[in-house]
């Protein structure tokens, strides 16, 4: 499995990509292998602030419907509008292609809550 350093996770299975005062939100590694087959991907929070843990969307797998929670509090910019006709990407390439949300920040001292590399890995026991 693979846990990119450079990024910030939670123990909802989210990750976080900071850029200045703007961050890329998507799911792990661990989340999608243990999710099985993407099918759908719905998220229609664009121009809404998200609370810190609140639900954004949610992901359907072949099996499962599971809720996606905001990492961070946030409005949501950006939607990632390649997962309506590929879902996929979620699986294929979860911290690339498969983002899921851009959001601007509302408070920058929340990322400091959130886990590295190291302690989402020993979280996930991988």
């Amino acid at each position: 499995m693979n846990f990119p350093s450079e990024l910030k996770y939670t123990k909802d299975h989210e990750w976080v990509k900071i850029e200045g005062n703007e961050a890329f939100i998507g799911i792990t590694d661990f989340a999608q292998r243990e999710l099985g087959d993407i099918v759908y991907v719905d998220i229609n929070s664009v121009g809404t602030e998200v609370a810190k843990e609140e639900v954004f969307g949610t992901v359907e797998a072949v099996k499962t419907v599971s809720d996606l929670f905001m990492p961070v509090t946030g409005t949501v910019l950006e939607i990632n509008a390649e997962l309506n006709d590929n879902p996929e990407l979620v699986n294929s390439d979860p911290y690339g292609k498969g983002w899921m949300v851009k959001v601007s920040l509302s408070d920058l001292a929340e990322v400091e809550e959130l886990l590295s590399a190291d302690a989402y890995q020993a979280l996930v026991g991988a």
